[in-house]
């Protein structure tokens, strides 16, 4: 049975590590290396290196544990535990000298999530959480917001690179809410504001067409802080990343009702 206390002070480790290296990195950017994935959809060498020096402890530290990672390292696995990593979510703010962006690290079994840590840079905030426990940021004890009503909630929003299947969708919050709930924002980076949902900052985030190593370890960390997470229908099983919903539990229904009249 794993040790999911050791195992998580180990990844928050590696976190920190990965986050110093983006630091570093960032205070002397090449932007002449950048990579274009697809439309307005960047990779940089840093991404790529980050990567290959999360995986490398990953490795190391839970050796028969297979891995899915935004820039390429594993796929879908059949081991018994499995690494979901994005060494740098929110590159497009990077490459801008822009905050927030993150390093994202979790590990699931083949029924669920055990272990999730988010290190945004530029705060210079941890979050982490496991099976069982609360989620923290910086050793505190975090929750998500008692806000149950729509027109007082802060509302993060997110545009996918896909942005010819999700401009329907998009248009269509940004005119349902706005001026209708308390504000909207786009932040650019998932896997943390997930976490600032859990920590209260936000009472929801929506986006569609991200991938599973965007969502894992936020979304472990906004239940395990009281929040919900699901697919634009309401449905638990929203792992790709295709469509989520993450909310602090109380206007989720609200929102889901929102979705549901696109």
């Amino acid at each position: 049975m794993l040790d999911l206390d050791f195992i998580t002070t180990e990844v928050r480790k590696i976190a920190l590590e990965a986050g110093a290296f983006l630091r570093n990195e960032r205070a002397a950017f090449d932007p002449g290396k950048v990579e274009k994935k697809h439309a307005h959809d960047y990779v940089s060498y840093v991404d790529k290196e980050s990567e290959k020096r999360i995986i490398n402890k990953l490795r190391t530290l839970l050796p028969e544990a297979g891995f899915i990672a935004e820039e390429g390292s594993g796929s879908l696995t059949t081991e018994e535990y499995c690494w979901l990593v994005d060494p740098l979510d929110g590159t497009t703010n990077f490459i801008h000298d822009n905050a927030p962006y993150c390093v994202s690290i979790a590990l699931r079994n083949r029924e669920e999530l055990l272990v999730g840590v988010v290190y945004e840079v530029c705060r210079d905030e941890l979050y982490w959480t496991h099976k069982g426990i609360p989620s923290y940021l910086n050793g505190r004890e975090i929750r998500v917001s008692s806000v149950c009503d729509l027109y007082e909630a802060f509302i993060a929003l997110g545009f996918p690179y896909d942005f010819e299947s999700y401009k329907h969708i998009a248009n269509h919050l940004v005119n349902t809410l706005y001026g209708n709930v308390g504000g909207l924002r786009l932040q650019g980076a998932a896997a943390v504001e997930l976490c600032y949902v859990a920590a209260g900052r936000f009472e929801a985030r929506i986006e569609a067409f991200l991938g599973p190593w965007d969502i894992a370890a936020g979304a472990l960390i906004l239940m395990n802080a009281g929040g919900q997470v699901s697919d634009f229908e309401g449905n638990s099983d929203c792992w790709s990343g295709r469509q989520v919903l993450a909310s602090n539990g109380k206007l989720h229904q609200d929102l889901l009702s929102v979705l549901q009249k696109q």
